[in-house]
């Protein structure tokens, strides 16, 4: 690089971070609130937390326990509890609201942080130039190719969307909810392990310290008080011309 990297200091990349998450966080329950609505979210959950309760008030049971508690059962109980279930299950009325419930909760839970990430890491960005999310403008930070020139909007929304919001946030959230739902082993565990320690081998071991998303977009951040971003690549072919010029003027004497 014909330009001196200034590269940004760890724990303002760090500080950064956090105010972006924090921020993001606040924007994507701003928008899962006004999907839920949209949607009509809650008149569904209302609507089978009743199916449930009138199951439940029919056999007597509690559907809502762990497997200790359903082991403590007499034999007895177990009967009239997976009778129970097995006829919830059966009603065609409770499971369509079920499942509009599950759909519904992803659809949200995608979009919401969907927006939230491109509002924050995308759009902003494009406002403030060179990159900068409000965390980065508060610290002094920006993003430029690994080049020294100015990242473009495509570079920003792979950035964004490939690096950020798939792999940074949406893998690790599918995994999560999975776990919850019961439908992942520990392998769940130790993907998102795995995806951490990738993130952190990654800013350890390559020469601009990026993270899997500077990786994908081909992005570096810097420190963007004292960094040169040139403009467009022929300024920056430009600048080298004079520089070598420079050089080899000095070197005749």
């Amino acid at each position: 690089m014909v330009v001196d990297l200034q590269k940004a200091g760890l724990w303002k990349r760090m500080a950064a971070w956090l105010l972006d998450t924090i921020l993001t966080c606040v924007l994507a329950v701003g928008f899962a609130f006004s999907l839920s609505i949209l949607l009509g979210y809650d008149g569904y959950n209302r609507q089978l937390e009743a199916q449930y309760s009138r199951y439940e008030t029919q056999y007597g049971v509690v559907f809502d326990i762990g497997q200790d508690a359903y082991e403590a059962m007499t034999q007895e109980e177990k009967d009239n509890y997976d009778t129970a279930y097995n006829a919830l299950i059966a009603d065609d009325e409770v499971l369509y609201t079920y499942n509009m419930v599950l759909n519904l909760s992803l659809l949200i839970t995608t979009l919401s942080i969907l927006l939230g990430i491109l509002l924050a890491e995308f759009a902003v960005p494009l406002l403030l130039k060179n990159g900068q999310t409000v965390g980065k403008k508060c610290f002094s930070l920006g993003l430029m190719r690994t080049d020294g020139v100015k990242i473009n909007t495509l570079q920003l929304f792979a950035r964004t969307v490939l690096g950020k919001y798939t792999i940074g946030t949406m893998i690790p959230v599918y995994i999560v909810l999975m776990l919850f739902w019961g439908s992942m082993d520990a392998t769940g565990t130790l993907l998102l392990g795995a995806l951490a320690i990738g993130q952190m081998v990654c800013m350890g071991v390559t020469r601009n310290n990026s993270a899997i998303h500077d990786l994908l977009a081909g992005t570096v951040v810097v420190d963007i008080t004292s960094q040169q971003i040139f403009a467009t690549t022929e300024e920056l072919i430009a600048y080298t011309k004079r520089v070598h010029a420079d050089r080899a003027a000095r070197q005749d004497y």
